[in-house]
C-alpha cells in the first residue's frame, strides 16, 4: 500500500512517506511595501513603543530581509486564526515561506505595519524572523473566537504533544455542537449509560481513571445551540442535525480538551470536532526510549531482548543478580570477558550476555558528513537502529521501525529510501492518511514531530504501535514518542517557540540511511 502523509498546506499537500511530491514553499508575488504608521482600528495593543522604535528603520529597508531580525518583545502580539498561518522571509514579490503558525498560537510582534497588494491588513514581524500578514490567517485581536477555541497548545520536548485516542470498532460521531441526551439516544441508541460504565471499567484497568475523576465542564465556546467554527483552512464535512457523520474506524485523534457533558466524557479534537471518548481507545504512549550519551560516553549500547539477566562478576564467576526490562537501553564500556559464553561489561559495572541484547556497535569508519561539529543521523535498515552524531561523537542511540518492505525498492514496495539526505521541513504535528488499500487504510490526526528528509519520507513519532526495533511502517521512519520529541528539538532547522513548522531545504541535519 502507498501512504499519503498529508500536510494540506493552503490547498497544497506535503508529501507522504510514499508520495513523491515535495512540500510547498513556492514563491509568491506582491507589489512593493507601503508603510502604515497607524495600527488597525480597535487594536490599541498594536500602538506604542513598538511603532515608535521601529520608525527608525530606513524606508528602503522596510519589509526586506534586512528588516527581518530578532527583536526585544514589548507586549505587542498577534495570533494565528488559520490552520496554517504562513511566515514569510520578507514582504516583497519574491518572498518565500519560512514556516507556519497553527491556529491559536500567540506570538510577539513588531511594527510598523506594511501594507501592499499581498497583504491589505498589514505585515508584522515576528521572532526570531519573518513576516506575518494580518487578515484571514492572523489577527491582533487576542479575544478572537479562533484564538480562544484553539488556545490549547501542543507540548514539546517530552513525548506526545497531545492526548491521543484511536477509534473503537463503533467509531465516534463527529459532533459540531454539544449533543443533548435525547440527540445522543436517537443517534446511538438507549444503552449509552451502560456502555460508558463498561468503558470506565476498562479505563481503570489501564490507569486512565484520571480522565473522569475530576472532570471539567465544557469550555465556554461550546453549547448545544451554536456550531463550532473551525479555523480557516480546515476541511469541513457535510453537516447533519448535530454531527458531521462518524469517523472512520481506523482514525486516530489528537485531543486538545477533555470535559464531561450529560454524564459522558468528551474530547475536543485539534480540528474542533467533539467526540465521545467511550467510542475510542485512549492511547497509552510507549515508554520505550533510546539512550542519551553524555560527554565521555560512547557506543556500544545494548537494547535488551525479552528476559535479560544482569550479572555480577564475583571471584571470576558470573552470578545473576537482577534482570532488565525488555528493550531497556544499556550503556556498554566495550570490555568483553569469557570463553565459551561471552559477557559484556556495562557502564554501571554489571555484565550482560550479547545473546539477550541487540548491540549498536561503535563505528570503525564514518561517512564524509561526519566532520567537525556537524550533526547527522545514522540509520540502519538491517538493524533497525538510529544513532545521532555530532561529528564522530555519538550522542543518542535508539531503535526504530522503518518501512516493512525492508531492503526492497521503495518505488515498488513500502520500503524506506536509502541514501544521504537533509531534513528540509519540520512540523510539530501533521496528519497521516492512507486510503489506496482499504484493507490497510488509516486516518491519523496530528502525527507528532514530523521531519521530512527526502520527498515524502519523514522521521516522526508514532502513537498507534509500540513495535520499535521491527519493520513496521509504510516507508517513513517511526520513532517512539520520547525519541521523536528529543530528536525534533535536536535537529536543524530549529522550529522557534510558538511556531508549528519550519521549512529549510538547504541546511537541515543530514540523514544517512543505509543497509
Amino acid at each position: 500500500m502507498r501512504t499519503e502523509l498529508l500536510i494540506a498546506l493552503a490547498g497544497l499537500a506535503l508529501a507522504s512517506c510514499l508520495d513523491r511530491q515535495d512540500p510547498p514553499g513556492a514563491n509568491v508575488t506582491s507589489s512593493g511595501p507601503r508603510v502604515v504608521r497607524a495600527a488597525p482600528a480597535g487594536s490599541a495593543s498594536m500602538r506604542g513603543p513598538s511603532e515608535a522604535s521601529s520608525s527608525e528603520v530606513p524606508e528602503g529597508v522596510l519589509g526586506t530581509l534586512e528588516d527581518n531580525l530578532p527583536f526585544k518583545p514589548n507586549g505587542t502580539k498577534l495570533a494565528s486564526i488559520a490552520w496554517r498561518t504562513w511566515v514569510y522571509t520578507d514582504t516583497g514579490p519574491k518572498r518565500t515561506r519560512l514556516g507556519y503558525l497553527r491556529a491559536g498560537a500567540v506570538v510577539d510582534a513588531r511594527g510598523p505595519t506594511i501594507k501592499n497588494a499581498g497583504c491589505a491588513g498589514g505585515w508584522y514581524r515576528i521572532n526570531p524572523r519573518g513576516f506575518v500578514c494580518i487578515g484571514k490567517g492572523a489577527t491582533t485581536d487576542l479575544k478572537d473566537y479562533a484564538v480562544t477555541a484553539n488556545s490549547v497548545r501542543p507540548e514539546r520536548g517530552k513525548g506526545l504533544p497531545y492526548l491521543y485516542a484511536m477509534a473503537s470498532d463503533v467509531p465516534p460521531y463527529l459532533y459540531f455542537k454539544l449533543p443533548t441526551a435525547a440527540q445522543m439516544r436517537e443517534l446511538e441508541g438507549g444503552g449509552i449509560s451502560r456502555h460508558v460504565e463498561a468503558w470506565k471499567v476498562l479505563g481503570r484497568n489501564r490507569g486512565l481513571a484520571y480522565l473522569w475523576e475530576d472532570p471539567e465542564a465544557p469550555p465556554s465556546f461550546l453549547s448545544p445551540h451554536d456550531k463550532l467554527i473551525k479555523p480557516y483552512g480546515v476541511k469541513e464535512r457535510l453537516h447533519y442535525s448535530v454531527h458531521s457523520g462518524r469517523s472512520s474506524p481506523d482514525a486516530g485523534f489528537a485531543i486538545a480538551r477533555v470535559f464531561e457533558w450529560e454524564g459522558r466524557m468528551f474530547g475536543l479534537t485539534t480540528e474542533l470536532d467533539v467526540i465521545a471518548l467511550d467510542r475510542t481507545t485512549i492511547v497509552k504512549p510507549s515508554e520505550f526510549h533510546g539512550v542519551e550519551l553524555e560527554e565521555g560516553e560512547d557506543l556500544p549500547v545494548a537494547f535488551m531482548r525479552g528476559y535479560s539477566p544482569k550479572f555480577e562478576l564475583v571471584n571470576r564467576e558470573f552470578k545473576p543478580v537482577d534482570h532488565y526490562a525488555s528493550r531497556a537501553g544499556v550503556k556498554l564500556t566495550g570490555e568483553e570477558y569469557g570463553g565459551g559464553m561471552k559477557f559484556l561489561k556495562t557502564r554501571d559495572g554489571s555484565w550482560i550476555t550479547p545473546t539477550t541484547a541487540r548491540i549498536i556497535q561503535k563505528r570503525d569508519s564514518f561517512p564524509s558528513v561526519a566532520t567537525g561539529t556537524r550533526k547527522w543521523i545514522d540509520i540502519s535498515i538491517k538493524h533497525q537502529t538510529l544513532v545521532a552524531y555530532v561529528g564522530t561523537k555519538a550522542v543518542y542511540a535508539t531503535l526504530i521501525s522503518s518501512g516493512r518492505g525492508g531492503l526492497g525498492d521503495p518505488e515498488k514496495v513500502p520500503a524506506t529510501a536509502r541514501g544521504t539526505f537533509m531534513i528540509h521541513s519540520k512540523h510539530v504535528s501533521a496528519t497521516m492518511d492512507g486510503d489506496e488499500d482499504k484493507s490497510d487504510s488509516f486516518n491519523l490526526l496530528d502525527v507528532p514531530f514530523v521531519q521530512y528528509f527526502h520527498k515524502g519520507y519523514a522521521l516522526h513519532g508514532t502513537y498507534w504501535h509500540d513495535e520499535f526495533g521491527e519493520l513496521r511502517s509504510h516507508g517513513c521512519v517511526n520513532l517512539s514518542p520520547i525519541d521523536a520529541a528529543w530528536l525534533f528539538e535536536w535537529t536543524d532547522p530549529v522550529v522557534p517557540p510558538g511556531w508549528h513548522s519550519r521549512l529549510n531545504k538547504d541546511r537541515g541535519t543530514v540523514v544517512y540511511i543505509h543497509f
